[in-house]
């Protein structure tokens, strides 16, 4: 079984994508672990996209789908896989569907996490990180004990850039015209599902697997 999860910034895919690996045994890709690990590695993809990266420029779609390609093609993904935010636009998706064609696969599903932007901008703006050692809280969903400290190490935890509110917007307004035009496309395939991704994080994984298994009882 090969999906995909879509859904903008602080919509919950990472969590998800992490529920539904262990739920179906197969596992979780992410295009950010995998440059990354391209990169520390040196691999001939890894230093290619480091060219980019070092300009300060997106890495071409590309580069990206052939680490994704080179990425399903390994033992564990035998079974399936989910990408997680991956496609990010129409070329990265038709891009990847004639890269699983000559490898004799195909996505199987869709799953789209849908949450409004006023709460995907409350999700976002309320993180906070640990100046010392990282630790990640949020003011409303997981606050420190102390306000402004961490529990961990007792450092202040402060707001980054990327998660101020002018930042959220910029970055909302980039998937919005990027990204959300692959529901439509997805849904023409008839490969789309939307979940509703407000409400608990089990209630949302339970939701997903009832979409995907209907999905298969279907087929």
């Amino acid at each position: 079984m090969n999906l995909i999860l879509l859904g903008a910034p602080g919509a919950g895919k990472g969590t998800q994508g992490k529920n539904l690996s262990e739920r179906f045994k197969i596992p979780q890709i992410s295009t950010g672990d995998i440059l990354r690990a391209n990169v520390r590695s040196k691999t001939s993809l890894g230093l290619k996209a480091k060219e980019f990266m070092d300009k300060g420029v997106l890495v071409p779609d590309n580069v990206v789908v052939d680490m994704v390609s080179d990425r399903i093609q390994q033992e564990d993904c035998q079974k399936g896989f989910i990408l997680d935010g991956f496609p990010r636009n129409i070329n990265q998706a038709e891009v990847l569907e004639s890269t699983l064609k000559t490898m004799n696969k195909s996505i199987d599903k869709v799953i789209g996490i849908e949450v409004d932007r006023k709460e995907l901008v409350r999700r976002l703006s309320g993180r906070r990180v640990c100046r010392k050692c990282g630790a990640s809280y949020h003011v409303i969903f997981n606050p420190p004990v102390n306000i402004g400290m961490c529990d961990k190490c007792d450092s202040e935890i402060y707001q980054r850039d990327d998660d101020k509110e002018e930042t959220i917007e910029a970055r909302l307004g980039v998937y919005e015209q990027e990204t959300l035009p692959l529901t439509d496309y997805y849904i023409r395939k008839g490969l789309y599902k939307a979940i509703d991704g407000i409400g608990g994080m089990d209630q949302i994984t339970n939701s997903i697997v009832d979409a995907i298994e209907k999905g298969r009882s279907n087929s």
